[in-house]
């Protein structure tokens, strides 16, 4: 009998310290980054097919190339057409620092959690599949800024790094910005990104989205 009630305690303080962690963390989104005067920050940016990685490479554009450095591109194992258009946009830079030379950029697959039109049945084993691949790949790179757009490839890595904050193991910001083609609602990826509270920063492009989600930020159209 005591030993159960040990066990049952102990079960209940590991509860109840895992809630107090996950509340801890989820009051720190939407603030700054940290150590904002580290010079480069390590970079995972998440590609999808279709208009996704037009997107995002529009915005890595604009942004500061020599402080998102190195940069990790990571694109579904089916997709064939988003690391190539990564590729050729990392060879027009003209802006490569010393630090970040053609070796330090790096470009992956990982395994997508559902193809299109796959059964629900069978896409447990497949998500189960992509979130162990997604951890082999945030142990790997282990990024301080992830930066994704959309695409259902992005929901394994995000909450593999959610549960990295949780556990202390490692503090990836995530940036999520919602692509222009939605006008009135949230992707199924934004959408739970939001919800769970998952993303530090979550963007979109439409003020009416902004409005139906108080908790996003409108920046304006990007493209």
């Amino acid at each position: 009998m005591v030993e159960f009630v040990s066990i049952v305690f102990f079960a209940v303080i590991t509860a109840t310290l895992l809630v107090v962690r996950i509340l801890y963390v989820i009051s720190q989104t939407s603030k700054p980054i940290r150590n904002t005067s580290q010079r480069h920050l390590s970079t995972l940016v998440v590609l999808g097919s279709g208009g996704h990685t037009a997107e995002m490479i529009n915005l890595l554009s604009v942004m500061q190339k020599d402080r998102f450095a190195p940069r990790f591109y990571i694109a579904a194992a089916t997709d064939n057409m988003s690391l190539q258009k990564a590729h050729v946009f990392e060879e027009t830079l003209d802006d490569k620092t010393s630090l970040q030379g053609p070796d330090d950029t790096q470009f992956l697959q990982i395994y997508r959690s559902r193809e299109v039109g796959q059964s629900y049945i069978t896409s447990v084993g497949t998500t189960l599949l992509a979130l162990a691949h997604a951890l082999w790949l945030m142990i790997k790179i282990r990024p301080q800024v992830i930066l994704c757009n959309g695409p259902g490839t992005c929901i394994p890595i995000c909450a593999i790094a959610f549960i990295f904050k949780v556990l202390g193991i490692r503090w990836s910001y995530i940036f999520y910005v919602e692509s222009i083609a939605r006008v009135k609602r949230l992707s199924l990826s934004g959408l739970l990104l939001y919800k769970l509270r998952m993303a530090d920063q979550l963007f979109v492009q439409w003020p009416q989205l902004q409005k139906q989600y108080p908790r996003a930020h409108y920046v304006g159209r990007l493209m």
